[in-house]
């Protein structure tokens, strides 16, 4: 099916009113659209920017329970993470699949606690588990992960989470919501909410390519723009009382040589209590995340130098190699919501989330965690249907396969950045197949394919280059002076397809080039 942006405007533009308008297109906002499209709710969402181009394009690309709250005995919040970590791999085999962790332990005593703690996680899953964990020799230990620190090394645990591209699956989201007859744009932002006797009756929306401002009616409106939650809710006239802490996670990317081979790492308790991890992706390594609190949710984070040194040490610590700059082919920054406890000390806020309805009837949904998105957006359409009295409907999305679902077993035959595609993969090798420029590379040091350009236009709603060499591929996020080398060729596709100018070309090519310099390491 072709996505094609004109069409979702008619559609705003001819429908009276909706039951379900959802603003946000992260994570939450395209997991809440997708529920009450799929409970037969007239949907729409708007997103400011591009979909998942926040917090839900930044993660540490894992579909986890979170080992670490079994520390904290919040086996509520593992409980409900692991059943949602199961569904995930069910529902989107393509995108979602799971990956050895090897614990390495440096004391005895660390072990039979580590090998425990574990067991509970894998016992948790029941029969969504990934797999069980063992307790591992100082040499099977260094077998796994042989650029591990020896020195006082007594063993490890291994065990099985889950991995997932984390912007591909933000896409699938949306175009599964548009396959149950659900609306998604973006580049639409929310820029009011229209009130009608004390109650929301809908939001005022600015197209952010044209600038034409449109208001659009519905039945409820679902506040879930992430870290830009009290932005939205101080359109509702609410005070301002600070509802989120916002935390900071950076990543670097490094060569495998790193960590060869397919197990990753988790370093559960760093020298300030924060967990580690380093994990194989597409070819490369990416070591994260830290977690420190910042005043202010912005579009674009940026590494912090205390973070820079934190990941630097620790990687000096535990695989015993100093940073090399050039190493370090990418690295970025994601802000978490966190909602406010009290508590000063960002690894200690909730992690869970939260639903708010104000007295105007504007639901809000925040917290959480990418692996629980679809909960989320399930609570949130349960609270919606209440609120404005849609006919009742159950959920469906626990069973719900993702846009591209294809066997396991077919996936194997592909290779892994074609995986993302699932079942669209014959489509897409068929666009380049018309084409022989489109089935050569962007970049050499890059897996995607001209093609690829293409089809994010025609089938994914890429409007910029950002879209399609940060999200739509992961590029930036992989190579980011490979990214800034492709961006003329990607520049020059993209503009085809939408029929933009030269100098809508140059522009983008210049914005994607100073964007991309935020993801270039610097020491």
């Amino acid at each position: 099916m072709t996505l094609r942006r004109d069409l979702v405007l008619r559609e705003i533009a001819t429908t009276k009113e909706w039951d379900v308008l959802v603003i946000g297109g992260g994570a939450t906002g395209l997991g809440t659209a997708l529920e009450a499209a799929s409970r037969g709710y007239r949907t729409l969402i708007v997103e400011k920017y591009d979909f998942a181009k926040g917090t839900s394009s930044r993660s540490s690309k894992l579909a986890h329970g979170g080992v670490r709250y079994l520390k904290q005995l919040k086996l509520a919040l593992v409980l409900d993470a692991l059943r949602e970590r199961g569904y995930m791999r069910k529902n989107a085999p393509h995108l979602v699949h799971r990956l050895a962790f090897v614990v390495p332990a440096y004391s005895y005593s660390s072990l039979p606690y580590y090998g425990f703690g574990l067991k509970t996680y894998e016992r948790l899953a029941g029969k969504l588990s990934f797999g069980k964990s063992i307790i591992l020799s100082k040499e099977e230990t260094v077998t796994r992960l042989p650029t591990i620190a020896q020195q006082h090394l007594k063993g490890g645990v291994l065990y099985f989470d889950g991995q997932f591209d984390d912007a591909r699956y933000a896409i699938a989201l949306m175009r599964t919501l548009e396959d149950t007859h659900g609306c998604a744009i973006n580049y639409m932002e929310a820029i009011g909410l229209l009130h009608r006797a004390g109650k929301t009756l809908g939001v005022r929306v600015r197209d952010r390519e044209s600038g034409v401002e449109t208001e659009i009616l519905a039945k409820s409106v679902i506040n879930a723009t992430g870290v830009f939650v009290e932005e939205i809710l101080q359109m509702d006239k609410l005070p301002e009382e600070r509802l989120l802490a916002i935390s900071q996670g950076t990543h670097f990317v490094l060569p495998r040589s790193y960590l060869p081979g397919n197990h990753a790492l988790l370093i559960p308790k760093t020298a300030d209590g924060r967990v580690l991890f380093a994990i194989p992706w597409h070819e490369h390594v990416v070591i994260g995340t830290t977690d420190d609190l910042v005043p202010e949710s912005t579009a674009e984070p940026r590494s912090m130098e205390r973070e820079r040194n934190f990941l630097a040490a620790h990687i000096r610590r535990f695989l015993g190699k100093e940073i090399n700059s050039d190493d370090v082919s990418s690295m970025w920054s994601g802000l978490r919501p966190l909602i406010r406890n009290g508590n000063r000390n960002s690894s200690k806020l909730s992690r869970d989330h939260k639903i708010f309805v104000s007295a105007t009837g504007l639901i809000t949904v925040t917290g959480g965690k990418w692996t629980t998105y679809r909960r989320m957006g399930q609570d949130a359409v349960d609270q919606a249907a209440r609120t404005a009295g849609l006919a009742a409907a159950p959920s469906r999305t626990a069973s719900l396969p993702l846009h591209g679902w294809a066997a396991e077993e077919t996936l194997a035959s592909f290779g892994e950045s074609e995986w993302a595609y699932g079942s669209d993969l014959p489509a897409l090798q068929s666009l380049s197949n018309q084409d022989a420029t489109l089935n050569t590379l962007l970049h050499p040091r890059l897996p995607y394919r001209k093609g690829e350009v293409v089809w994010a236009a025609r089938h994914e709603m890429a409007r910029t280059v950002e879209d399609v060499l940060a999200r739509r591929t992961r590029a930036l996020f992989l190579d980011a002076h490979a990214a800034m080398d492709s961006a003329p060729e990607a520049a020059r596709l993209l503009a085809a397809e939408l029929g933009r100018g030269n100098e809508w070309v140059e522009q983008e090519i210049q914005t994607f080039r100073n964007l991309a310099a935020g993801y270039i390491y610097q020491g």
